[in-house]
């Protein structure tokens, strides 16, 4: 029987002894992982609180007429015999556009002038030369485009904040890019009994005739302006009225802090209690934040801010 010298160790030991050391090594890897873990900043987009104007409007669609148009008919039955204007000639009130032929066998009659009731151009002519025509047919639609007119129907709940004067902004697909100014010019007494509503007329300024009786036209109709307060984007806001709030950054830290609403102007909202002008808002990654968070910030362009 061989004796076992004072160096040797056995095979169980060793395996033993090897087995802590990875152990040991693994709990120590693991309590480092987690301390990085927590020291670890996490990424934002933030813009800063700006002072701006906002507004809140009604927004409809509506049609754009003529402020003045009629339909002119003659006096006398009779055939066409001459027309004077084309669509789109320019006519005063009292005019002749046309000539009515009205003899009778037996009747010798002078030709007879059918006249505009209004300044204006001819929209459309409605018969051709040669045709036979009464009293009740409509020869021609007269249109004065200098100014023009869109009819709404407003809901009861809002007409105490309409007045004659208010402003409206049109846009027309004819020109995208360009916004027309107009103001309530009426506001009807009485309401439709089976909508609650009750109709608005909106006059614009149209000296060039570029607004044509017909096109489809969007429009907003201011009711509330506010200046120069503080404004924050849609993407900053998190919960839901009258809970709703924001991610403040100071310095590197993120906080949680409560905020109070008023209008909104497409995706700018005032503030009316909880920010200042110049405080950093998170607009991107606040979904992985909590109150006291460490953050890297990268700051976005907030464009709009009042002077």
């Amino acid at each position: 029987m061989k004796t076992k010298g004072k160096g040797y160790l056995s095979k169980d030991a060793i395996l033993m002894f090897a087995t802590f050391l990875f152990i040991s090594g693994c709990g120590v890897s693991q309590k480092e992982k987690t301390a990085g873990q927590q020291n670890e900043a996490i990424p934002v987009k933030v813009v800063k609180v700006i002072l701006k104007d906002i507004k809140n409007t009604l927004d409809y669609v509506g049609d754009i007429k003529a402020q003045d148009e009629a339909i002119i008919y003659p006096k006398v039955s009779g055939k066409v015999m001459e027309k004077l204007k084309e669509d789109g000639s320019s006519v005063t009130k009292g005019e002749a556009i046309a000539y009515i032929d009205r003899d009778e066998v037996g009747f010798k009659f002078e030709k007879a002038p059918v006249e505009s009731p209004l300044t204006g151009i001819i929209g459309r002519f409605y018969v051709d030369k040669g045709a036979n025509v009464a009293p009740s047919t409509p020869i021609a639609l007269v249109v004065d485009m200098d100014k023009v007119k869109i009819n709404l129907d407003i809901p009861e709940a809002y007409l105490p904040r309409i007045a004659i004067g208010q402003t409206a902004k049109v846009r027309v697909q004819a020109y995208p890019e360009e916004e027309f100014t107009g103001e309530v010019s009426k506001i009807s007494p009485v309401l439709d009994l089976d909508t609650r509503t009750a109709p608005v007329e909106i006059v614009i300024a149209n000296s060039d005739h570029r607004l044509k009786s017909g096109m489809f036209a969007e429009v907003e109709l201011i009711i509330e302006v506010r200046k120069d307060v503080p404004v924050i984007p849609k993407e900053a806001i998190l919960g839901r009225a009258p809970n709703e709030y924001v991610y403040v950054v100071n310095g590197d830290i993120a906080s949680l802090r409560k905020v109070k609403l008023g209008i909104h102007d497409g995706a700018d909202y005032e503030v009316i209690e909880g920010l200042n002008k110049g405080d950093l808002v998170v607009v991107m990654g606040q979904q992985r934040l909590s109150d006291g968070a460490q953050v890297s910030i990268e700051i976005e362009n907030n464009k709009g801010e009042a002077e």
